[in-house]
Order: C-alpha cells, then sequence, then structure tokens
C-alpha cells in the first residue's frame, strides 16, 4: 500500500459495504449484518468517515436527488485501494497465523 495511507477498520468496512449504490442507515445495517452483529458503526462516526472518503475521491455521491436519504457509491480509484488494503490485510493474517503456530511448538 505504498503512497496510500492504510485504512482504519471503519473505513474499511463502509468502502466494503459500497460496491453498490447504498445510503447511510443500509451501510451501517450491511456491515452489522455481514458481521453478526460483531461491528456496528455508529451514524457519526460513519458520516464523518463518508466525507473523509468522498473528500478522497474513493467514494462519490451517486445519487443526490434526495437530500436526506444521499446513496454513495465505491470509485475505480476507492476499489484499487480497497483492493491494496485487503492484500495487506491478508498479510496481516498470515504473519498472526505463522506467528500463533510457532509459538505452539
Amino acid at each position: 500500500m505504498k503512497g496510500t495511507e492504510q485504512l482504519t477498520d471503519s473505513m474499511f468496512n463502509i468502502m466494503a459495504a459500497l460496491t453498490k449504490p447504498r445510503h447511510g442507515y443500509a451501510i451501517m445495517s450491511l456491515i452489522e449484518e455481514r458481521t453478526k452483529g460483531a461491528i456496528a458503526i455508529g451514524p457519526a462516526s460513519m458520516y464523518t468517515i463518508i466525507k473523509k472518503l468522498l473528500k478522497q475521491e474513493w467514494i462519490y455521491l451517486y445519487d443526490g436527488s434526495n437530500p436526506r436519504r444521499k446513496t454513495y457509491l465505491i470509485t475505480e480509484k476507492g476499489k484499487e485501494v480497497l483492493e491494496a488494503d485487503m492484500e495487506l490485510r491478508k498479510l496481516m493474517i498470515q504473519l498472526a497465523e505463522i506467528g500463533l503456530r510457532e509459538a505452539d511448538e
């Protein structure tokens, strides 16, 4: 991920939820549902992160016709960042798995 900041867990989860157009409540619900309640992002945190993701141009306002229910979608640049971060997370998991196996030897 050289040249790009590492995503926080919340940023990662929100971007992963935006592979299809979704509004705020749908994003929060999907994350909570897919993680079986292990991860919940509150509205204040989510909208703070959404503003940052918009500024980075990693997501965009997909449909601004309803100001009460804005819909967002990941950009191509955002997909690249998400994929790079996902690869880094896979490496981190491998590191932990190897370390735990070595600890048991």
